[in-house]
């Protein structure tokens, strides 16, 4: 890691995190990683179900046991109680929330006592409906007196929070992925022969990958509905979503033929090296990290107009960007990539570049410790001032 202006070498970082998977396990394990090799005592405060304790335990860190439940509800008070008592046992230089359940516990429990940056890996309020939405709105709102930094993770996500009112002090690091990891494959049909859940199946057929939770931020149920006009034009075409989540069984039960329901992985890089086109048919995002290491692996994406698509994508292939929920679009996106093999190769190759140049780990640790190192040196009066 480069060297920073006051260094991380002593500092003391406490992440809190609810999710445990997915992308936003993945960024607290990387920045836990990085903040390690750097000399921090990194300590990451999580429910202990998942892989994330275990990920983050494997780098370097310390796990700190914090029960907490995904969405917000009666268990609140008693995720606040832990989260003060962790703070209280940590005694961290720098607290930095993932997430908005974290977002919302860790800053009633600091109350700005300890320098805090906040992640939304995409808004609250963007996931809520009606008062819900109202209340998310009034509290990130209210939290920025707590909040020395609201950390986006593209330029999108910081427009948003500033167009409903989050008046703060932002920061934008975009998204990155591990490049050495994350790569293309030598030979991708000697990948694909590989996976066992594609064994018995056409290895010339044209196959879509679909990486993420089965939920409805992540938009499956639109992916289906266009996969509709992708087989009567491809009969032979498969799809295959990669994941786990709440919304496993309803959509095993509507899926359409020639769709495959893999289930979680520890690891997805077989899957996007295998694939042909991945898609990322997302209802909300702060910056999706899927897409990026799908461009990483020298695989063309699909990806709806989300907080963070234009951004991660090559400036040429904005066409591979279609409306949130529009299935025809998302269909006709897909085919035009599974019926052009010059332009699936095209796309691939500017896509490694762009993510090689613009996303890679590396880059996005750097420029967090820079943050932390910055924050961490601001005169004490200025922590917790209302703004």
């Amino acid at each position: 890691m480069p060297q920073h202006p006051y260094g991380l070498a002593g500092l003391t970082v406490l992440h809190m995190t609810q999710p445990v998977e997915g992308g936003v396990a993945r960024v607290v394990t990387d920045l836990a990683a990085a903040q390690v090799r750097a000399g921090a005592r990194v300590v990451v405060a999580c429910p202990p179900q998942g892989p994330l304790a275990h990920a983050v335990t494997a780098v370097g860190a310390e796990t700190a046991r914090w029960p907490a439940r995904r969405s917000p509800g009666p268990a609140l008070p008693v995720e606040v109680t832990a989260a003060a008592h962790i703070l209280g046992d940590v005694d961290p230089d720098l607290l930095h929330l993932h997430s908005a359940k974290a977002g919302l516990a860790g800053r009633l429990a600091a109350h700005g006592t300890v320098p805090t940056v906040f992640q939304p890996h995409a808004w609250s309020w963007e996931a809520a409906r009606g008062p819900v939405r109202a209340a998310a709105l009034r509290w990130e709102r209210h939290a920025t007196r707590w909040t020395e930094r609201v950390l986006c993770v593209s330029r999108a996500e910081c427009a948003s929070g500033q167009t409903h009112g989050v008046r703060a002090a932002y920061t934008v690091v975009p998204n990155g992925v591990d490049t050495g990891h994350f790569t293309p494959a030598a030979d991708p049909a000697a990948v694909r022969a590989a996976l066992p859940a594609l064994s018995g199946l056409d290895p010339a057929a044209p196959l879509v990958v679909c990486v993420g939770r089965l939920c409805p931020q992540k938009g499956q149920d639109v992916l289906l509905d266009a996969w509709q006009s992708v087989g009567a034009r491809l009969p032979g075409a498969l799809l295959v979503l990669v994941g786990d989540g709440p919304d496993a069984r309803r959509l095993m039960a509507r899926a359409p033929d020639r769709v495959l329901l893999a289930g979680p992985v520890a690891d997805p890089l077989p899957w996007y090296q295998a694939a042909d086109v991945v898609v990322q048919p997302s209802r909300w995002e702060g910056m999706a990290l899927a897409p990026l290491e799908a461009m990483a692996c020298g695989r063309p994406v699909v990806l709806t107009n989300v907080a963070g698509a234009r951004e991660s994508l090559p400036a040429e292939d904005g066409d591979h960007v279609v409306p949130v929920g529009d299935e025809r679009a998302l269909a006709s996106a897909l085919l035009r990539l599974l019926t052009d093999t010059g332009l699936r190769g095209d796309a691939g190759r500017r896509g490694l570049a762009h993510v090689r140049e613009q996303h890679a780990v590396d880059t996005t640790t750097a420029a967090v410790a820079d943050l932390y190192a910055r924050l961490v040196a601001l005169p004490a009066p200025t922590l917790g001032a209302a703004r």
